[in-house]
């Protein structure tokens, strides 16, 4: 694509917060606060090496939709990897493909990340090597993945599933999950904790407001960090 837009030109509307008041916590927080909120109740959920090739102009929120994709092995027809996905989400869905971290691939490229936009995804994840950074730069579709690499998909890689529980880093994540990404990385909240985890998260996420406002205020770093005052924001 050769038009030229702005970076986040779309991400405004596609990343409206989906699922009502939920959506719209998550979508105020950021991924410290809500991974910090997961080490707190015990939970895993935060992913290492997943990267935003295309930001997000604050933070990437929404309901997963998940997609496995492998390597072919037969001739068998397939559907096309991430369509199914696109054709199925909701706005503000965010689509998750489970590469296995492969980077010599692609499992995402311009024609998906096009669709995606127009169907009001929220961004797309991809665990391996995604193609065509630049197209969804354009578009203004938040992308996050390991690497980024120019070879396609067609004859290495199928769609394996699609809606079904798959693996991301070593984290299970299921489609109803959520995910929230920036620029620190990506975290995912299981589906019947999400409520329990966004409160936690907005306890922690008001402590360190008060101690930054602490910290402005000329009050010494080093008392601010263990004063009582500030609770830990979590039971």
């Amino acid at each position: 694509m050769n038009q030229k837009a702005e970076p986040y030109a779309a991400s405004a509307a596609a990343t409206r917060p989906p699922d009502g008041d939920l959506g719209a916590r998550f979508g105020r927080l950021d991924a410290c606060a809500v991974s910090d909120a997961l080490d707190g109740i015990g939970l895993p959920g935060a992913v290492a090496g997943l990267a935003p090739l295309v930001p997000v102009a604050a933070v990437l929120a929404g309901p997963v939709v998940t997609v496995r994709v492998g390597p072919r092995r037969d001739d068998r027809p397939r559907p096309h990897l991430g369509a199914t996905a696109i054709a199925t989400a909701a706005p503000g869905d965010v689509i998750v493909v489970d590469h296995r971290g492969r980077l010599d691939v692609s499992a995402w490229g311009g024609i998906l990340s096009l669709a995606a936009q127009q169907r009001g995804v929220a961004g797309v994840i991809v665990d391996g090597a995604c193609r065509d950074v630049d197209e969804a730069r354009a578009l203004g579709l938040p992308l996050f993945a390991r690497a980024a690499v120019p070879v396609t998909a067609r004859g290495r890689i199928v769609e394996e599933s699609c809606r079904e529980p798959v693996v991301i880093g070593g984290v299970p994540v299921a489609a109803g999950d959520w995910v929230v990404a920036d620029s620190s990385g990506v975290v995912f909240v299981p589906g019947g904790r999400a409520g329990e985890v966004a409160a936690l998260a907005e306890r922690i996420r008001a402590r360190e407001a008060a101690m930054a406002e602490a910290v402005r205020a000329g009050e010494s770093i080093v008392e601010v960090m263990h004063d009582a005052r500030f609770e830990k924001g979590h039971g």
